[in-house]
């Protein structure tokens, strides 16, 4: 790759034992690894028929990453020829060797019999060839250069022979000095240890063009499919800082190095490499070839839609804004409609964090449609189907419209957004309250094969759309009272996910929800308030929502009331129905503790009118669970029976484990309630069937470890057996109702004005 300032680097120089010319000047030049790779070329053509058929395949998917790689010590590129032939590596080490420690005119020599391999009628190796091609370019850049480089060339080897000499003489004296036992302990350390990144891809001097493309290129798979196998963003950049110390006009160095600036959530670097990778493609040239004469208006019109982009990743929207206006003018003057596309959908981003506007948003599904860009096409389809699930849209049309952007993806291989929309979908049944459907979708994304080829190793499944569904998948453990299964999920998660990486805010939520959850089910509100703050850092409405609970929990009312008074006022404004609906039902809550129940009643109405206008099932059977709650209050059970059956059957069927729990308790209430105007034998038949029900509740709670529901339902529970006689089962439930007690001491609150 041609540089425009060429001429710096055109006098040869010698850096870390490498003799090279111009850098990226000509395709490559030849260094002592290099030359033990033509050695090791060598050798394979000399043991001909002698190596076996499995032992030459592994040879030869061997010979790629090393021919491509960066340079490696000699000690690993044997280590590595051994694991495939372990007598060629020796052989390779004995012709190093006698090069090394023999005179000039042998490397001299190897040189000119390199030449032998393309000679005769069937040449050892064909000149076109991946092998061929690597051949010539070494033979020409040796013939290129001058008798001093030679000579330092040849220096250079005989100290790359020598550390490693050294090296191997440091490990024999260790040995010496270590028994039978440590000696296999350090062999298995050493073999764990094989797959260093940084030893493998760091490199001290300059890389060819090639190395440094594959470097590159492989950086940038690692960062879209599995960061935690790319290079740390500190090493990263180190290694892209030394890159561009050779090449300053190295274009796609600067866009890696915004990548890796973006992980870290460096505003100033990231702006910075991507403003310098535009101008390098416009100073090299590199865009007026490929394009002719719309090469340069070509970069900065993708420049200022780029930069808008940036600007709205880090919630600059006025600056996004700017950036995206002047991307759309330079559009406009080159009539460049692809680019116009790409800038309605950024545009219909921008639009939506000040109102919704679904009219953009459809005229650029049907423009990308219009002017073959799938992927933009489909990427408008996710969108529009998150905007109708939040309008409240029924959910059979919004799964034939993801159906549609299927095709799509089957039909153009796109399977990163086939990832996506399965996440969707999984997040849309969970919106809707099914979880059985949304954890079938999440399990049909992790048990998918992707569609991309797996290259150097590359899972290709570390993908936001993985995370999503990790976190669901954890979230749906955790409520079906799975703990366990829920803390190796994100485990998993922290794992494939490091807290440095940009998806590992999703798990940390979930992961600090579930703690949250599971104190405030133990009864450690000091615990759950403690975790406030951490869920309050990542998701601010979470977070104040959870704090509410906290207080009610601990019978502050006042201060709940008010704070749940100013988030349902921001969420009605953000138009967070979900969160709204929520809220509502904790205001309701917080009326029955303080013994106002006509006036909670206009308020679990209000959350129904919502929950079934934009088709929230979930929520609106947990609505009428409450609402039943409340006739019970009232004096009127059989009422509250009636529209139990309605709503209790998806709380049992989709619903968290505490919920189902919450629900048997409320039925086996309202029977106990009901059955005051029985006849004495319908009035035992009603209570044993409270009893059963009860005895359903406890399972649950239990499950959850939820203590203060397991003592109100113990309680009711020996009520029950006072009044039918039986009193051998009344004591073991008195005594187990004063242990859990004694450990959770009441609050003050009546037993008969809490739901949950």
């Amino acid at each position: 790759m041609a540089s425009v300032h060429e001429s710096l680097y055109f006098n040869p120089m010698m850096t870390n034992g490498v003799v090279h010319a111009n850098v990226f000047g000509i395709k490559d030049w030849v260094t002592p690894y290099k030359m033990a790779l033509l050695v090791l070329l060598s050798e394979l053509g000399r043991a001909g028929a002698q190596l076996g058929l499995l032992e030459r395949r592994r040879l030869n998917r061997l010979l790629l990453p090393l021919l491509q790689g960066p340079d490696m010590p000699l000690s690993r590129l044997l280590k590595a020829i051994e694991e495939s032939c372990s007598h060629l590596a020796s052989s390779v080490h004995i012709r190093l060797k006698l090069m090394a420690e023999g005179e000039l005119k042998d490397m001299e020599q190897f040189f000119d019999d390199l030449s032998d391999s393309f000679t005769g009628t069937e040449p050892e190796v064909h000149k076109t060839s991946v092998v061929g091609l690597f051949l010539r370019h070494m033979i020409l850049a040796y013939n290129k250069l001058s008798f001093s480089q030679v000579y330092k060339l040849y220096t250079a080897l005989q100290q790359y022979f020598q550390n490693d000499e050294k090296k191997n003489g440091i490990d024999e004296s260790d040995m010496e000095l270590t028994n039978t036992e440590e000696l296999e302990g350090k062999m298995e350390k050493e073999e764990l240890d094989v797959p260093l990144r940084e030893e493998e891809i760091s490199c001290s001097g300059p890389l060819s063009q090639k190395q440094a493309e594959y470097f590159l290129s492989q950086q940038a798979s690692l960062l879209k499919n599995n960061e935690t196998k790319a290079l740390t963003p500190a090493s990263l950049q180190k290694e892209l800082n030394n890159l561009l110390k050779f090449n300053p006009d190295f274009a796609e160095a600067h866009y890696l190095s915004y990548l890796n600036s973006l992980r870290v959530q460096d505003v100033f670097s990231s702006t910075h490499s991507l403003l310098h990778y535009f101008d390098r493609l416009i100073l090299t040239g590199a865009e007026s070839k490929s394009n002719g004469d719309e090469g340069y208006g070509r970069s900065l019109r993708y420049a200022a839609l780029n930069l808008a982009a940036l600007h709205c990743r880090f919630g600059h929207y006025q600056q996004a804004e700017l950036a995206l206006q002047e991307a759309i003018r330079i559009a406009q003057e080159s009539n460049d409609h692809v680019c116009l596309q790409h800038c309605l959908s950024w545009l219909y981003i921008l639009e939506q964090k000040i109102f919704d506007s679904c009219v953009l948003l459809e005229h650029s599904v049907n423009k990308s449609l219009h002017f073959g860009l799938p992927y933009l096409a489909s990427l408008g389809i996710q969108s529009l189907v998150q905007q109708r699930a939040f309008a409240g849209k029924a959910a059979n049309k919004l799964m034939d419209a993801l159906k549609d952007s299927d095709l799509l993806h089957w039909k153009h291989s796109l399977s990163e957004l086939i990832d996506i929309s399965i996440a969707q979908k999984t997040a849309i049944w969970r919106l809707y309250g099914r979880s059985t459907m949304a954890l079938q979708q999440a399990q049909t994304l992790l048990s998918m094969n992707s569609l991309e080829a797996v290259n150097v190793g590359v899972q290709q499944n570390n993908t936001e759309s993985f995370a999503v569904v990790l976190c669901h998948l954890a979230e749906l453990h955790a409520e079906q009272g799975y703990f366990a299964a829920a803390s190796e999920i994100l485990k998993h998660l922290k794992e494939r996910f490091p807290p440095n990486s940009q998806h590992a805010q999703l798990w940390m939520l979930f992961d600090q929800k579930i703690q949250f959850e599971r104190a405030m089910n133990d009864g450690r509100y000091h615990i759950a308030d403690s975790l406030v703050a951490g869920i309050t850092a990542l998701n601010s409405i979470e977070g104040v929502y959870r704090k509410a609970i906290v207080l009610k929990a601990q019978n502050q009312m006042s201060e709940a009331h008010k704070l749940l008074q100013k988030l349902l006022i921001h969420c009605q404004k953000i138009k967070n129905t979900e969160m709204v609906i929520s809220v509502l039902l904790s205001i309701a809550e917080l009326y029955w503790r303080s013994s106002c129940h006509t006036i909670a009643l206009p308020v679990l109405l209000q959350a129904l009118a919502l929950s079934r206008e934009y088709s929230l099932q979930y929520l609106a059977s947990e609505t009428v669970l409450n609402l039943a709650f409340s006739q019970l209050i009232l004096g009127i059970p059989e009422q509250a029976l009636n529209i139990l059956h309605t709503a209790i059957e998806p709380v049992l069927a989709h619903g968290a484990v505490l919920d189902k729990g919450c629900a048997m308790f409320l039925v086996a209430k309202c029977q106990v309630a009901s059955a005051a105007s029985y006849t004495p034998q319908k009035k035992i038949e009603a209570l044993e069937s409270a009893i059963l029900n009860l005895n359903e509740a406890k399972t649950y709670f239990a499950k959850v470890d939820s203590k203060e529901q397991l003592r109100d339902v113990l309680y009711f529970q020996a009520r029950l057996f006072h009044t039918l006689g039986k009193t051998h089962e009344r004591n073991k439930c008195a005594m187990l109702f004063r242990q859990l007690h004694q450990e959770l001491p009441a609050h003050g609150v009546p037993l008969i004005n809490a739901f949950k």
